[in-house]
């Protein structure tokens, strides 16, 4: 993989809403297509924490968080994965699943804003702490129905997470222009070859 210090967004979509798009932006950090990997670093990795906001400025970045992060970045792909292939068809992986339950392990804590609205944060602090509360924030939106539409791109070679804004969550591409225009051309491929 090639490194970059940043990926620009490919697709046409407007970000995910609130605290939803840190795991959006989280999570599209690499681009499996064109062979382009922003995580490539202990200081990639804390350079995007505290952009995100989600690690102190001060905070220490190891090469052993880099590997966890890839770990978490994978399992939250999964999951958005899942919500791709639409309700009781597909589960994320235990694999994904126990990855993200070891992160929020760090502890989360409710937390309420002025209006009593009540997140989990974490408990935890540094590079530990960042990944529980990209947990949190995947809870939070389990909780008020805006997790189902965030959602990683069907085709094989991309997964690049966007907010499915569409009135029946019907779909499953970032572009329809690029991904969804090749996976189609390809499966009329295969029928008319066969």
């Amino acid at each position: 993989m090639e490194p970059v210090d940043a990926i620009p967004y490919p697709g046409e979509r407007p970000p995910a809403p609130g605290r939803l798009r840190l795991v959006q932006r989280f999570v599209n950090t690499v681009d499996y297509e064109h062979g382009r990997e922003m995580l490539h670093s202990p200081d990639r990795l804390k350079a995007l924490l505290v952009a995100l906001g989600l690690l102190p400025a001060g905070a220490r970045v190891t090469a052993a968080d880099l590997r966890h992060a890839h770990e978490v970045r994978e399992a939250l792909r999964a999951l958005a994965l899942a919500n791709n292939r639409g309700r009781g068809r597909s589960r994320a992986g235990g694999d994904a699943l126990g990855v993200l339950e070891r992160a929020a392990a760090g502890g989360l804590v409710v937390r309420f804003d002025e209006r009593g609205t009540s997140i989990l944060e974490p408990a935890a602090t540094g590079v530990r702490g960042a990944f529980a509360a990209l947990v949190g924030i995947v809870h939070t939106a389990s909780a008020d129905g805006t997790w189902p539409r965030l959602k990683a791109c069907s085709r094989d070679v991309c997964g690049w997470l966007f907010y499915d804004r569409s009135r029946n969550r019907s779909a499953r591409w970032c572009q329809m222009a690029v991904c969804g225009n090749r996976t189609k051309t390809r499966a009329y491929r295969a029928r008319r070859a066969s």
